[in-house]
């Protein structure tokens, strides 16, 4: 079976619409990928998984692109945003599915993005991504802040429902005054109506999550489910009915062992009135 070029989708994203402007280019130069490819010095596969969105172009490609086909700066400018797009591939779905979900159902080690205070997701970000410039956290930020404002929404759009592991509760990621904000913001969004906040306490001892890695279950308008699962550096989505249906369990099993809303309250409260003491106590 001879060379099949892989289909386009230049709708879902910058990145897959700049591959689809190389093929259509290549094709109005009558110029096959391999020949492409020999001309400036990539792998035919290398090119291909460009065009088709599953690799990011590289540094330095659009320049010959623009040189090559005489297209005045078009590659230069699309590689720019593509750069910038706030999501690799592996999360745009999960990103559209969650956009749309009447159920969101998260259990995380940490405190849930949805959730996170400013400060917080800026310090979170700073942990994580030393490296990065300025630009690149202040988009990140803007889009983390801007995926809460489907939450605060009135009328609800959505359910949420959120389980934290209670070690969240008590890890100083930042100081005692911004612990202060983010405990009080964890109380606020539990006495939403669309909200529903619960603490797994230590006392659960082993549970489903124990690995570390934290789980999300989306349900769409038409009652279809996905289950989305991440960890250090990986994420992965899951809409097969037989994976779907054992994280579902995984998930009711850690809301049976869960903390009742209002009990996770109190257990909130005591925290928040330990970092407060511990800020007391900074500034004495």
């Amino acid at each position: 079976m001879g060379w099949q070029e892989r289909e386009l989708h230049p709708n879902l994203s910058p990145r897959h619409f700049y591959g689809a402007e190389i093929r259509l280019h290549r094709a109005n130069n009558n110029m096959s990928l391999e020949s492409l490819g020999n001309i400036i010095n990539f792998s035919k596969g290398h090119l291909s998984r460009i065009e088709s969105g599953a690799s990011k172009p590289p540094e330095g490609l659009s320049e010959k692109l623009d040189v090559i086909f005489g297209t005045n700066g078009l590659f230069c400018r699309l590689y720019e945003l593509a750069r910038r797009e706030p999501f690799p591939d592996k999360y745009s779905t999960f990103h559209k599915l969650n956009d749309r979900a009447v159920e969101h159902a998260s259990y995380s080690l940490s405190f849930p993005g949805l959730l996170q205070t400013e400060r917080v997701i800026r310090a979170i970000m700073q942990a994580g991504a030393a490296l990065a410039s300025d630009e690149e956290m202040e988009s990140w930020l803007t889009v983390r802040l801007g995926q809460q404002e489907r939450l605060r929404a009135e009328p609800a759009a959505c359910e949420y429902w959120f389980i934290i592991d209670e070690s969240a509760l008590w890890r100083p990621i930042v100081s005692p005054e911004v612990m202060v904000e983010q405990l009080s913001a964890l109380l606020d969004a539990g006495r939403r109506r669309n909200v529903t906040v619960q603490v797994l306490p230590f006392s659960a001892g082993a549970h489903s999550r124990v690995g570390g890695s934290s789980l999300i279950m989306l349900t769409a308008p038409d009652g279809s489910m996905a289950a989305y699962e991440e960890g250090d550096r990986w994420g992965r989505l899951h809409d097969d009915a037989e994976t779907v249906v054992s994280r579902r369990k995984d998930y009711d099993l850690l809301r049976a062992q869960s903390l009742s809303p209002r009990d996770t309250e109190v257990k909130i409260g005591s925290a928040l009135e330990g970092f407060a003491e511990d800020a007391r106590r900074r500034h004495a």
